[in-house]
């Protein structure tokens, strides 16, 4: 069997993952794998590391992160873009059990042979996204339409007031 995906430096940023095959749209590609770690795990070990504009983390679910530091593979080398052809798809579990639920990244749209692969990475911080922060976390994709930023703006919940 052909390897659909290969990995090494990347335009975007550092390492990359890139076709080595046509993909058609909507493939699911590869799984992000890595060692689950409970959100009070990942903080106590990831912490306080919003200044290194780098992380392998992957919210999984209300009660699990993904840590592809420990166990991962080729997945945690896919780069942000403001104009992704590929996205990250929740596979839960169906039992209960959200520990075994499942992220996979499958294409959006065709992708040709050599094409960088990218999704969406829709990081949100728990504190203020300043200009600072937006700057550490600076995407580099090239997209015409780029934010310039990974980060994603915290929506606040529209509040329905019920009058008499």
């Amino acid at each position: 069997m052909t390897r659909r995906i290969k990995q090494r430096l990347s335009p975007i940023h550092g390492n990359g993952v890139f076709a080595s095959t046509d993909l058609p749209a909507e493939t699911e590609i590869v799984e992000y794998k890595g060692m689950r770690l409970t959100h009070r795990q990942a903080d106590k070990l990831y912490g306080g590391t919003t200044e290194s504009g780098h992380t392998f983390l992957f919210t999984l679910n209300e009660r699990y992160v993904i840590d592809a530091n420990v166990e991962g593979n080729v997945a945690r080398w896919i780069n942000h873009s403001c104009a992704p052809n590929c996205r990250a798809v929740l596979e839960e579990h169906g039992k209960g059990n959200t520990r075994n639920d499942r992220v996979l990244i499958e294409t959006l749209r065709p992708i040709r042979a050599g094409e960088e692969l990218t999704y969406d990475y829709g990081i949100t911080l728990e504190e203020r996204a300043t200009p600072r922060l937006k700057k550490i976390w600076a995407c580099r994709c090239g997209a015409s339409d780029c934010t310039g930023t990974m980060l994603r703006t915290r929506r606040k919940r529209a509040v329905a007031n019920a009058r008499n």
